[in-house]
Order: structure tokens, then C-alpha cells, then sequence
């Protein structure tokens, strides 16, 4: 359980003074979270809702989570950082490159029409 500082301002008719209180600080959000095997943290869409600030600040320092709909994973939320991780797609133009010329018959097109045309649409 974490510990949060939380300042006090106590104004009374002749001073005011500042004092720090150590309170005991368990996140509203961590309560919502549990585990989901073979899927890992989730939370549900209503939870997700409710708490969506701290939730973003959970998500934030790494942390992964997927939104649930009526127990069935919907989204995960993963941080902007671990965006950077992953690898840009670029099989198309290599994919493309390797594929041999194209040497005459229908076009695609012409073909969806034929199609379309022998069953009467």
C-alpha cells in the first residue's frame, strides 16, 4: 500500500499553520484491475469510465490494461513510449517489388462485372 503526504491548512482566528498528515493511499483504479489469464490486467468499460483518470495515470508509467465489455476483451490501452518499440510496417513495397509483371487477361474489374453481370444483379 502506498503512502501519500497530504497537506493541511488550518486556519483558525488568530494563525493559520501548515501540517503534513501521512495518509494511507490505495488507488480507487487498483481495486477495479484484476488479472485475466492469457489476457493480463483488465479492467471493465464501466470501471473504465468511472476512473478513466486514474487509469491513464496507471497506464502512463507502463503499465498495460484491456477494457472488457460483458467479460470479453475489447481495447487494450498501452502507453504512447511503447509505441516507439514497435516496427514499422513496410512488406508492400518489398512484396510488391517481388510480384512478376502483369501480362494481359481480365482486370480485376472486369472480372467483378462478369460476375455480377451472369447473376442477373
Amino acid at each position: 500500500m502506498k503512502k501519500a503526504t497530504m497537506t493541511v491548512l488550518e486556519v483558525g482566528r488568530t494563525s493559520s499553520r501548515l501540517s503534513s498528515i501521512e495518509a494511507p493511499f490505495e488507488s480507487s483504479v487498483l481495486q477495479e484491475v484484476t488479472f485475466m489469464p492469457s489476457v493480463g490486467e483488465v479492467i471493465s468499460v464501466r470501471a473504465a469510465k468511472a476512473h478513466l483518470s486514474g487509469l491513464l495515470d496507471l497506464v502512463a508509467k507502463g503499465r498495460e490494461v484491456v477494457i472488457t465489455s460483458d467479460g470479453k476483451p475489447k481495447a487494450r490501452l498501452v502507453s504512447m513510449n511503447s509505441q516507439s518499440q514497435r516496427k514499422p510496417f513496410t512488406g508492400t513495397s518489398e512484396h510488391l517489388a517481388k510480384m512478376p509483371p502483369w501480362t494481359g487477361g481480365p482486370t480485376a474489374d472486369e472480372i467483378v462485372r462478369e460476375d455480377r453481370d451472369s447473376k442477373g444483379w
